[in-house]
C-alpha cells in the first residue's frame, strides 16, 4: 500500500509531500487510545529490545531523528508507528523562515534527499509549549537545539543556552546541533576552543536543576583527527554520548540534482557515517554512547551501526522511502540477527566488530 502511496507522493515537491506527512502523523496521534492501538498492532510482539541510555529507558533502539518533526507537532503521531523515541528540532530561540525554496530535493534512484532547509522552525518557545502539552509519550522524547541564522557565532553561546532553559524542562535528552551545513559558519563550533565553551557553558546550565542527558550532533565530514579531537573534547565535558552523523556536503554518486547545495542523507551517507561510528567508538573506548544516523533502511543497515559501536539508530531519509511500517519490519529482523550471533540484547552487540 505505501509504495502506492509513495508514488503519489512523489509526484508533489518534496516539501509539500513532507508537509502533508507531517499532518496525517498529527492527525494520527490527535487520539491517545487510536495511537495507543496502532503502536501496539506495530510492536505485536514483545521482542525485548529495549536498552538504557543516560538514565533513560529506550523500548527499542529505533528512533526518529531530528529534522523529520521540526516543530515538535507529530511526536504521538510517530510514537504510535512504534518508534523507541523521537527527536524533534532542529529549534532556534526565535522563529525564523529558513532558506528559500526550493530547499529540499529528492534523488529516487539514489535513495537519497539534499536538503538545505536552514533551520526553518517555529522557535523554542512554541515548541516548548508543544512538548509541554504532550498526553502520551511511551519513550524519550529528545530535543535538537541550535543557534539563529542572524545571530553572530561569537555569540552563539547564547542562543543555545535560551533554548536549553526553555526546552530542558519539557524533553527528556537536549541534543547541541553543531554540525548541519545549512546555517552559514555553524560547523565552525565543532572546533576545540569554541565546542569547549559551548560545552562547558551548556552542562553549567542545566546543572542540578536540569540534570537532563546531554548529546552532541556531529558532522560526517571531519577528518579523523579533527574527530579525535572533538570526542575528547565530549569527554572532558562529560557529554551523554554523540548522535553521528549529520548530512553530508560530499558527493559520492553521480545524478543531475547533486550539484544542489545542501547536506545529504540516505543511501550515498551510510557508509560514510558508519566509519565516523567506528573511529568514535575506538577513540571513546565505551565511555561514549553513540546514536547512529544515515542511510538506515533494513534492520540490517540498523545492525550495521550497533556492531560499529552504536547503541541506538535514527531514521529519517529511510522512513521516507521505506513508510510508516519501517519499525514494525525491522524490529523482527534485528532481534533475528541478535540471535543468530549469539547475542541477548542490544547491548552485548554493541562494537561487536572490534572484538
Amino acid at each position: 500500500m505505501y509504495r502506492l502511496i509513495r508514488a503519489l507522493l512523489f509526484l508533489l515537491p518534496a516539501e509539500t509531500a513532507h508537509r502533508i506527512g507531517i499532518w496525517a502523523l498529527r492527525w494520527l496521534g490527535r487520539s491517545v487510545s487510536i495511537a495507543t492501538a496502532t503502536r501496539r498492532r506495530a510492536l505485536k510482539r514483545d521482542l525485548d529490545l529495549g536498552c538504557d541510555i543516560a538514565g533513560l529507558r529506550f523500548p527499542n533502539p529505533l528512533g526518529v531523528a531530528a529534522g523529520l518533526d521540526k516543530d515538535a507537532e507529530a511526536v504521538q503521531g510517530l510514537f504510535a508507528l512504534g518508534f523507541g523515541s523521537v527527536e524533534v528540532g532542529t529549534l532556534t530561540p526565535r522563529p525564523q523562515p529558513g532558506n528559500p525554496s526550493p530547499r529540499l530535493f529528492r534523488l529516487a534512484s539514489d535513495h537519497a534527499l539534499i536538503n538545505r532547509m536552514g533551520f526553518n522552525n517555529c522557535g523554542a518557545q512554541e515548541a516548548a509549549r508543544r512538548l509541554a502539552t504532550l498526553r502520551w509519550r511511551p519513550g524519550p522524547v529528545g530535543v535538537n537545539i541550535g543557534k539563529n541564522r542572524d545571530t553572530p557565532l561569537e555569540r552563539g553561546v547564547e542562543d543555545y543556552l535560551q533554548c536549553v532553559d526553555l526546552l530542558a524542562p519539557v524533553s527528556d535528552y537536549l541534543v547541541i546541533n553543531v554540525s548541519s551545513p545549512n546555517t552559514p559558519r555553524l560547523r565552525e563550533l565543532q572546533e576545540t576552543e569554541r565546542l569547549s565553551e559551548l560545552l562547558a557553558a551548556a552542562r553549567k546550565r542545566l546543572g542540578a536543576s536540569n540534570p537532563k542527558p546531554l548529546f552532541l550532533k556531529i558532522a560526517p565530514d571531519l577528518p579523523d583527527l579533527a574527530l579525535d579531537e572533538l570526542v575528547d573534547v565530549a569527554l572532558a565535558h562529560q557529554v551523554s554520548g554523540v548522535i553521528a552523523t549529520n548530512t553530508t556536503l560530499a558527493r559520492p554518486f553521480s545524478h543531475r540534482l547533486a550539484s544542489e547545495e545542501g547536506g545529504l542523507s540516505g543511501e550515498p551517507l551510510r557508509e560514510i557515517a558508519t566509519r565516523v561510528i567506528r573511529r568514535i567508538y575506538q577513540r571513546a573506548r565505551g565511555r561514549l554512547e553513540i546514536i547512529g544516523v544515515g542511510g538506515i533502511f533494513t534492520a540490517a543497515h540498523a545492525y550495521q551501526k550497533i556492531r560499529a559501536g552504536a547503541t541506538l539508530v535514527q531514521l529519517y531519509t529511510g522512513f521516507i522511502y521505506e513508510g510508516p511500517a519501517v519499525v514494525a519490519r525491522m524490529l523482527p529482523e534485528l532481534r533475528r540477527r541478535l540471535e543468530l550471533d549469539g547475542f541477548r540484547s542490544i547491548r552485548d552487540a554493541v562494537g561487536a566488530d572490534h572484538r
